[in-house]
């Protein structure tokens, strides 16, 4: 059984029920789990000693939706001035040309990313299957593993082309059999339900425009059969919007409601326009947000109502969102982006620093259905991201350690500990070799747009 105490760390947010915090503290970890957080130092031997006089101490952060894939083309030139369907669509050729070896890259890089910034668990949504691309989501799990991320794959779907009235082309659609048969076997291969699990697979067909009802409803008989939870878009842009009042003769959420796609067990991404009744209808069923307040200014898809939303009880987490829409992987920038767009909606007192890292943390366990992450607390996975204070980022902000790591920066973390394993120290990664996976993540990208050019 390993041990680690992380002694005498400068400030320490637990993110418990009670919002305890500590000036000044020490968290004990046995086999991958935190058995002690006080300011007494806990007795006893301990394989390691982190000494954490400068650093503060937080839950990791949960990061509730991204699509890894799109680092391939992120920074691009042609997306400049693009709302989200015309986006999509200029993207889609480019993305039918990922592969195998695309994808780990990618996932490579995007979690190596993620874990640099504190964040140690990520859910991604790969929903873009091109012919013949039938292991995508395992090598996207085989890189969280050589990383040592916690990681909840979402195995997403489309199977309404622009063909038949939706929005992506044909050659990036697959039929409804093999989106179930392969949905399944996924579930079975790596879902693990147990607490601590480092890998969870959900189900998540893409959104209105490029999903059937069909896939829908199958999608969400296969989840709840097999007890694993469903996640799409919804909500997003006006324009789809207008797609499901035209299509489906609803707005999107009433249309969720509708397909039995609420619950308790379902998590959805962005959430932007919502009338007084779909906040109702995801509080009373008790459905999960992944907030992305840097992809919706992006692509100039608006503010979510998120104050609104939590003041309904609605789960609330946070999601950097694709890398194309976003362009990074930072999570404390989520976080604070967070915060600056509820004020800017609501007015200055509409979010704080401590209830913005709160979406990041507990929020975003709290929407994967998970009660073992996202905070401090005896008993739980020993997920924790460590920041240092005396860095010229936090320089001034002595005063309140957990507002400056929202309202200063960006660094990186000092220290990220996943399960009790240290991926992180002094600020370097400690599974995998960082320029090693910068050089592979740019030749996959540099194939992928030559084999476009080449079209």
């Amino acid at each position: 059984m390993s041990s680690l105490l992380i002694r005498n760390a400068a400030h320490v947010v637990t993110m418990d029920t009670a919002g305890t915090e500590l000036s000044g503290g020490h968290i004990a970890i046995r086999d991958g789990c935190i058995t002690a957080v006080r300011k007494e130092e806990p007795k006893g031997e301990f394989d390691q000693v982190l000494d954490a006089r400068n650093l503060l101490a937080l839950p990791g952060f949960v990061n509730v939706h991204h699509h890894l894939y799109q680092s391939l083309t992120r920074g691009f030139p042609e997306s400049e001035g693009k709302t989200l369907f015309p986006w999509l669509e200029m993207l889609y050729p480019i993305w039918a040309g990922i592969d195998e070896e695309a994808v780990y890259a990618s996932a490579q890089l995007g979690l190596a990313e993620l874990l640099l910034s504190g964040c140690t668990t990520s859910s991604d949504h790969l929903y873009l299957f091109p012919r013949g691309q039938t292991r995508l989501i395992d090598a996207e799990i085989e890189a969280a593993q050589e990383l040592g991320i916690r990681f909840h794959a979402t195995r997403g779907s489309m199977d309404l082309s622009r063909e038949q009235g939706g929005l992506p082309p044909a050659d990036v659609t697959q039929p409804a059999t093999e989106i179930l048969a392969d949905s399944e076997r996924l579930v079975r291969q790596y879902h693990d339900p147990e607490p601590g699990a480092m890998i969870r697979v959900a189900l998540a067909p893409c959104s209105p425009f490029s999903a059937t009802d069909e896939v829908m409803r199958e999608t969400a008989a296969m989840a709840r059969r097999l007890g694993v939870r469903l996640h799409t878009h919804i909500a997003e842009t006006l324009d789809e919007e207008r797609f499901c009042l035209q299509t489906r003769g609803c707005r999107p959420v009433e249309h969720l409601e509708r397909i039995d796609w609420l619950g308790p067990d379902v998590w959805l991404a962005h959430c932007v326009h919502l009338s007084d009744g779909d906040i109702e209808r995801l509080s009373r069923s008790q459905t999960g947000v992944a907030h992305c307040p840097t992809s919706n200014m992006l692509l100039a898809s608006g503010m979510a109502r998120v104050v609104e939303m939590l003041a309904r009880s609605v789960q609330v987490g946070l999601g950097v969102d694709g890398s194309a829409s976003n362009d990074g992987g930072y999570f404390p920038g989520e976080i604070k982006q967070a915060l600056l767009v509820a004020r800017v909606r609501d007015g200055a007192q509409a979010m704080t620093a401590r209830r913005a890292l709160r979406l990041g943390t507990r929020g975003g366990a709290d929407c994967l259905g998970r009660k073992d992450i996202g905070r401090l607390e005896v008993g739980a996975c020993a997920d924790i991201a460590l920041f240092r204070l005396d860095d010229l980022a936090h320089a001034g902000a002595g005063r309140d350690a957990a507002a400056g790591l929202v309202l200063c920066g960006p660094v990186r973390a000092a220290e990220v500990i996943v399960a009790g394993r240290h991926v992180v120290h002094e600020g370097r990664l400690q599974t995998v070799d960082e320029h090693a996976v910068v050089r592979r993540h740019n030749q996959a990208s540099d194939r992928l747009l030559r084999r476009f050019g080449e079209a």
